[in-house]
């Protein structure tokens, strides 16, 4: 059974009570339960973690290969402004997923641009809570080929 990582960045342990409108109220525990439970169906063995801290974020990044077959990630507000997050995933061999609960292309522009969607092997945007399981099913197809 593969392993994959999901990363999450900043603000998004707050998912559920943080901008519901944007987000929903879904608690980011319960997506994150779901997203292990549904990686188990598919035949993942998930994991997720989250931090606030970019460093933490690139720290975990490096650490992936050899111990996971692929990763997805939320990088948060990250996406939009971290050369040094970009720069963490595309350093090492192992395929991302880059997923978003909300629709960044239909937001602020500051928004709609990816610093690391380009080197990830996709990017899932705007299915909410869902965007997790499209993500496993995404990381999964990718390790089949």
């Amino acid at each position: 059974m593969p392993n994959i990582l999901i990363i999450n960045g900043p603000n998004l342990n707050l998912i559920g009570t943080r901008e519901k409108t944007v987000y929903g109220d879904t608690s980011y525990e319960s997506i994150m339960a779901d997203a292990v439970a549904y990686g188990s169906e598919l035949g993942l063995a998930v994991e997720h973690v989250q931090s606030n801290s970019e460093g933490a974020l690139i720290d975990i990044i490096h650490r992936a290969p050899g111990k996971y077959a692929g990763a997805i990630i939320n990088p948060g507000g990250y996406t939009h402004t971290s050369v040094a997050l970009r720069d963490a995933i595309a350093s090492v061999s192992i395929p991302f997923v880059e997923v978003h609960l909300s629709n960044i292309h239909a937001r602020e522009d500051f928004r709609k641009t990816s610093l690391t969607a380009p080197v990830s092997v996709g990017q899932i945007s705007g299915f909410g809570k869902h965007a997790y399981r499209l993500g496993l099913m995404a990381v999964k197809g990718v390790l089949e080929g």
